[in-house]
């Protein structure tokens, strides 16, 4: 958000409110709000191409649907939700940066590197360690009720 005094000084101030007077000098909003929301944009825009062209991350939607679908069947309380939740977005954290570090590697390294293997391989061990959580997390929520 952004507190203008002029066009010229939009950047340099932190707030923004939307078209009031504040001490006598108009406070531009529009400007400010356009951008943030256009940042959700860019946000799904990174989700839809995830959802794209990354197998892995389309698995893990899969098993999130299953998940909750689970979650519904056996009427989990809220602190498995939590726990159920905090493994969500664990994972599909860890696969978007796992993504996005693929990407930047191969733009920046198109032929093949050690070090460019290196970090691929350190951002893919990443997105393991999170589903390993998820797993663990899951059978404490669900084994127990099965049995």
């Amino acid at each position: 958000m952004h507190i203008t005094v002029s066009k010229q000084k939009r950047k340099a101030y932190c707030f923004c409110i939307n078209n009031l007077f504040l001490s006598g000098y108009f406070i531009y909003f529009s400007g400010c709000m356009k951008r943030f929301l256009s940042s959700f944009g860019f946000a799904f825009k990174g989700l839809a191409y995830a959802f794209k062209t990354q197998l892995n991350f389309r698995v893990h939607c899969i098993a999130l649907i299953l998940v909750i679908g689970l979650g519904l069947f056996f009427k989990l309380d809220k602190g498995e939700w939590l726990w159920i939740a905090v493994a969500v977005v664990m994972v599909l954290s860890a696969e978007l940066i796992n993504t996005a570090l693929e990407v930047l590697v191969d733009l920046v390294s198109p032929q093949i590197h050690p070090k460019a293997g290196a970090i691929k391989d350190l951002a893919a061990a990443a997105v393991l360690v999170a589903a390993m959580g998820a797993v663990v997390i899951g059978l404490l929520i669900f084994f127990p009720k099965f049995f």
